[in-house]
């Protein structure tokens, strides 16, 4: 068979080239042709659909709002969905721990865990004590869904009022599910999950169920949860019992029960109870002269001595052993008492401090929260204050709040000088400008004072300083960039800290020697406890001994064995230097009379944060001073509230027990006035014919620069007015002018 040939077979394969082209082109114009057809009778049939005019607006308006639904409802659902992970299926139901705190002598102070309380029924809750709670907390809670934007308006509306009678915006179902679900934390994303908490137990619960929830454990103050323990405990009698005007009272507690408490401030609580009969009458619940017999005879509590209620301090203790019952360092026992090394004299003590502080001196310092960690140098829990109100906010101030240190962090960085080995308390360091980049620490009034002792620059609270030792920690490593070395420098710094005992992420940024990183106070005063200590690790804790329902000891935390962190030659020189900053620097208020205190103060930028942490042989503590919205205070230092309250706190605790020394103090104890003493004494010697060592010649001229160091540092004729910035020690009555040394300006916290 003859095969074709090339040429025969190129022609073939051009026809059907062109076919295959021909058939494309035909299929693709009849089907365009096709879709054109299509599209025009589609368009055709939708004409019936067309609208103009308001039509055409409303319309418009209507798929608008379809497509914002749509996206929204997806926005909603992916918010929802941490706060639904909080539930299950067996949440009321669910089996918690049940703890009974006692203090360190075996009294018990108080009880966490399960605080349901079915021992009254729903219907047996008196009218009247229902009727008082609704029109003052939430007064539509049967129209509502959780969440009531009337009553919020109406709430807005009577606070911007200024008529005093201030409402609060959160439903009822909102305040039962942030104490079901959620902790105290203050930020939005608690407020979300409050809020879809919110719906979530309306579609979950009747709305008796609901109230019934929130009346049994609601705190009431005194201790107390649930207006059954509440009636009891303030009128010694039964909840179904109580008159018009207790019930009141009772409703009054709702708000703010440590304010409103009638055994803490009688006239606030029964100015209290009269908004709540007048809240009574505008919601209808009751006439106004169904009120007249209240109101002309006023609820009188019973007859208590105050109790100490240590509530900040039994939340966080109760935390903590939830923390180790996960851990499964309790086994699976559920129901628990533990000792705790709470002390009560020392507890009443710090609250009656915070509490006189803040009512004396609030005003005038602009400052309305503070927070105080007292410990063992071991870092047993001593006594704590969350917040000014625990009725108020149970939000803990001493141990969820992050906030600026400022110069109270400057030990941290003296300690991982002396640890490296480049540095003793006597070393010289030069007080000269420093920039890193373009940020450039300045001192108080913009001036230097140059070459001087380690510990003095600690005492003066010198800013400069600590940023030319981060910058030597990382050249002793052979890094010659000033920048890189000070970021080595720094992560010394930080490691240092974390291993003393702060637990907070340090952000580092440049000006984090002097304080810019934030922690809290709980982790200053175990830090802190490193020095009192010895050098050991001092982490906080609340349980001394744990046993079961059975009473057998299941837990002891002198099973705990402690870590070495620090040399006991480091913490004997931080004790030496850090003892100057209280007898000869800027924590003279902080001094107790026979007792070597040592410690250091500290003030932010805008004077927002102010700080005192200081320790003896025998307790540590930790004294922060602010506002919860960060706002300014009124130039308020570390020197100032927090150093008084420190001395408030610590004088009484210190009498009546044995005194423990402080090791670096009665060796080395010596002032400037002991050395210029001793230098005076070397130079008459060498005048009278005594031949001087190159070594002593050495020294003498030091301590002839040392003196003249001392003397620029004297008070002159004007002291330069207080600058804002990382500030220690405002100019004020009763203060010198060393107090106000650490009025040393830092510009730029966290910025290059």
């Amino acid at each position: 068979m003859r095969l074709p040939s090339l040429k025969t077979l190129k022609t073939r394969l051009s026809r059907a080239a062109l076919a295959f082209d021909a058939w494309v082109n035909a299929g693709l114009y009849e089907g365009g042709h096709s879709t054109t057809e299509a599209y025009e009778r589609f368009q055709a049939r939708m004409q019936v659909f067309a609208f103009r005019g308001w039509k055409r607006v409303a319309l418009d308006l209507t798929s608008e709002g379809v497509t914002l639904g749509a996206a929204g409802a997806t926005v909603l659902l992916f918010l929802a969905q941490p706060a639904f992970n909080l539930t299950n299926d067996n949440w009321l139901k669910a089996q918690d721990l049940a703890v009974t705190f006692l203090d360190r002598y075996g009294t018990e102070v108080g009880r966490r865990g399960i605080k349901h309380d079915d021992s009254l029924k729903f219907d047996d809750f008196p009218e009247l004590m229902i009727k008082a709670l609704l029109s003052t907390e939430d007064r539509r809670f049967y129209e509502h869904y959780g969440i009531d934007p009337i009553g919020t308006a109406r709430a807005l509306v009577s606070n911007s009022s200024g008529k005093g009678n201030t409402q609060g915006g959160s439903t009822i179902t909102q305040q039962l599910a942030k104490n079901l679900f959620l902790s105290n934390e203050r930020s939005l994303e608690r407020k979300v999950n409050e809020a879809f908490l919110a719906f979530w137990l309306e579609t979950h619960l009747t709305k008796n169920q609901i109230l019934k929830l929130y009346l049994d454990r609601a705190y009431m103050g005194g201790g107390t949860f649930g207006a059954v323990a509440a009636a009891d405990y303030y009128f010694g009698k039964r909840l179904q019992d109580i008159t018009l005007a207790e019930a009141s009272m009772l409703a009054g507690l709702f708000k703010a029960p440590t304010k409103y408490s009638p055994n803490v401030n009688l006239p606030a609580a029964r100015g209290r109870a009269v908004d709540v009969l007048h809240n009574m009458v505008e919601a209808g619940f009751v006439t106004e002269g169904q009120i007249q017999t209240a109101l002309r005879n006023p609820a009188t509590p019973v007859t208590r001595t105050r109790d100490i209620t240590a509530d900040y301090y039994l939340d966080w203790a109760f935390n903590e052993i939830r923390r180790m019952a996960d851990a499964g360092k309790l086994r699976a026992d559920r129901v628990l008492t533990v000792k705790t090394p709470l002390d009560l004299s020392i507890q009443r003590s710090a609250d009656q401090a915070v509490e006189g502080m803040l009512r004396r001196l609030g005003d005038q310092y602009d400052v309305d929260e503070a927070g105080v960690v007292i410990l063992d140098p071991d870092g047993a829990l001593r006594a704590m204050v969350g917040g000014a109100d625990y009725g108020e906010s149970q939000f803990n101030r001493a141990t969820d709040a992050l906030r600026q240190p400022g110069s109270s962090f400057k030990p941290y960085v003296y300690a991982a000088a002396l640890a490296s080995g480049l540095y003793k308390p006597e070393t010289t360091v030069v007080d000269t400008p420093v920039c890193i980049g373009n940020w450039c620490p300045q001192n108080y009034g913009r001036s230097y004072s140059g070459r001087q002792p380690m510990w003095l620059a600690v005492a003066k609270s010198v800013n400069t300083i600590p940023i030319h030792i981060s910058i030597a920690l990382g050249k002793a490593m052979g890094i010659t960039h000033v920048g890189n070395a000070a970021k080595a420098g720094r992560k010394k710094i930080i490691d240092t800290a974390h291993a003393m005992g702060i637990t907070t992420t340090l952000a580092d940024t440049v000006s984090l020697p002097i304080g810019s990183a934030e922690t809290t106070v709980i982790d200053q005063a175990a830090a802190y406890a490193v020095f009192a200590n010895g050098g050991r690790l001092a982490k906080p804790y609340a349980a001394v001994e744990v046993k079961n329902s059975a009473g057998e000891v299941i837990y002891r935390h002198a099973d705990e064995k402690p870590v070495q962190v620090l040399s006991s030659q480091v913490t004997a020189d931080m004790n030496y230097m850090l003892n100057k900053v209280v007898e000869e620097g800027t924590a003279r208020k902080a001094q107790i009379e026979g007792v070597k205190v040592a410690g250091k103060t500290g003030t932010t930028n805008g004077y927002r944060d102010a700080w005192f942490v200081g320790y003896t042989g025998n307790y540590v503590g930790a004294v922060w001073y602010g506002n919860d919205d960060h706002s300014p205070t009124n130039k308020m230092t570390g020197g100032s509230l927090p150093a008084m309250t420190w001395h408030e706190i610590m004088a009484p605790a210190h009498q009546g027990i044995e005194l423990k020394a402080l090791s670096g103090l009665n060796d080395r104890n010596r002032g400037p006035q002991a050395v210029q003493a001793q230098a005076e004494t070397a130079a008459a010697a060498a005048s009278a014919g005594g031949k001087l060592s190159r070594r002593s010649f050495e020294v003498l001229s030091g301590l002839n620069g040392l003196f003249r160091t001392i003397e620029s540092s004297r008070p002159s004729a004007q002291t330069p007015p207080a600058r804002s910035g990382a500030l220690d020690g405002t100019r004020m009555p009763g203060l010198t002018p060393l107090d106000v040394a650490e009025g040393a300006r830092a510009t730029g916290f966290g910025t290059p």
